[in-house]
């Protein structure tokens, strides 16, 4: 499926929405909405023609738990220019280095890359979905861009007019977080996006997968998030969220996406994944011919032939189709842009909706929030683990860091 180009109308931001009021978790019908003007009914027009084949979601519901509330320091994040390596305190993590970076890893030849040192321009697009009357119903998703554009606002020095926030809360229709809005909303995040720009991306509602159709996945199923229409709509592929959000930003520019979501490990189709050691994850083919072997020795103890070569070909095409699937995404995947995405699980887990001093969120919100409120100063991989930290022992869910380049997950996280 091609890019699909937007009109150049302008998007409510959060300085003229509707407030953030949290619904209640009735099932009622939701509020009239008002009359639309001509060029409101324009613009509607312009976005309904923006449609696509309808899929059947395969998604999970996240699960409802508890958790502790909120607790940190105030002050504003470290900088490229303003943090302890620089005052000094060389123990601390080093800010990103302005120079190019070499690929290598099996990326395209005397292909570079650039880190973001995040001091131009910041935009923020803002997703939660509740689903309110649906089969479904999410409890904590608008709670969760309500929550995030504050810390933006207040931590980082995103203005409100840079941000656009769609939730299913809001009478105005451009703020619906219908798929029609969400793709217009992200063209508008990265437009016009320069070197040392910071955008920032958060969705919070539910994912899911569909099948695979241009052979990317090693697992065989794309990763797909859910408008509040995909009834009507269809879902949004992460082959699309990559195309129009990674696949067109310069060297240099930073976006950093998170997804709230299940089955949201590699949502953005971003090829380097980490490990909470900091170790870049490959396919793991010991491991599939291991349990391939496993396979192969119990059909020979119940002298089942037939299963012994059913179960070799089977070892020999999912390693082989792995390994494949790894080396195609470095080579069509990476991006000479500074794109890093945090997920609330892996691509085969859910995750879970929290309850947080009496309010519903969703735990990886809330535990990316607090690790950094609790310490700003943190390197990449330094805050993988505290995020996994504050869901450990809560949440079967785990964190998953993802680029879209080689990345030194011992610098210092900056945003």
């Amino acid at each position: 499926m091609a890019d699909i180009l937007l009109p150049p109308l302008s998007l409510p931001t959060m300085a003229d929405t509707d407030s953030l009021r949290p619904r209640r978790s009735s099932m009622a019908a939701t509020t009239r909405p008002r009359p639309l003007s001509s060029m409101a009914l324009l613009r509607q027009d312009l976005l309904l023609s923006m449609h696509s084949s309808i899929r059947v979601p395969v998604s999970r519901h996240r699960r409802v738990g508890n958790t502790r509330g909120l607790t940190g320091i105030a002050g504003m994040m470290p900088t490229v220019n303003s943090n302890q390596w620089t005052h000094g305190n060389h123990s601390a993590p080093a800010p990103p280095p302005t120079a190019p970076q070499n690929f290598g890893h099996g990326a395209p030849g005397s292909y570079s890359f650039q880190y973001s040192a995040c001091t131009g321009r910041r935009k923020a697009l803002l997703i939660g979905i509740n689903y309110f009357g649906q089969r479904g119903q999410l409890r904590g998703c608008i709670n969760d861009v309500k929550n995030m554009s504050t810390y933006l606002n207040e931590y980082f020095g995103y203005k409100r007019e840079d941000m656009v926030c769609l939730t299913d809360d809001q009478q105005n229709p451009m703020s619906q977080p219908t798929k029609a809005n969400i793709l217009r909303a992200m063209h508008w995040l990265v437009k016009d996006a320069r070197p040392n720009d910071s955008l920032f991306f958060h969705y919070s509602g539910h994912g899911g997968q569909t099948k695979d159709l241009d052979g990317d996945e090693d697992d065989g199923y794309d990763e797909v998030v859910y408008p509040v229409d995909f009834r009507n709509a269809g879902h949004i592929v992460d082959d699309e969220m990559h195309r129009i959000m990674v696949q067109s930003l310069q060297p240099g520019v930073r976006l950093t996406a998170i997804f709230d979501s299940c089955h949201s490990g590699s949502a953005l189709d971003l090829p380097y994944i980490y490990s909470t050691q900091g170790v870049l994850k490959e396919p793991n083919l010991a491991k599939e011919a291991g349990q391939g072997l496993l396979g192969i020795v119990s059909a020979y103890a119940k002298n089942d032939i037939g299963g012994m070569l059913s179960t070799a070909s089977g070892m020999f095409k999912k390693v082989t189709r792995g390994n494949d699937v790894y080396e195609k995404n470095l080579r069509t995947k990476t991006s000479p842009a500074d794109v890093i995405m945090w997920s609330g699980s892996k691509d085969t887990q859910t995750s879970a909706d929290a309850s947080i001093q009496g309010e519903a969120t969703g735990a990886m919100s809330w535990a990316f929030i607090t690790s950094l409120k609790k310490n700003p100063n943190q390197s990449y991989v330094q805050l993988l683990n505290s995020i996994r930290d504050e869901l450990e022992g809560k949440y079967s869910q785990k964190p998953q860091l993802s680029c879209s380049h080689p990345l030194n997950v011992d610098l210092l996280y900056v945003m």
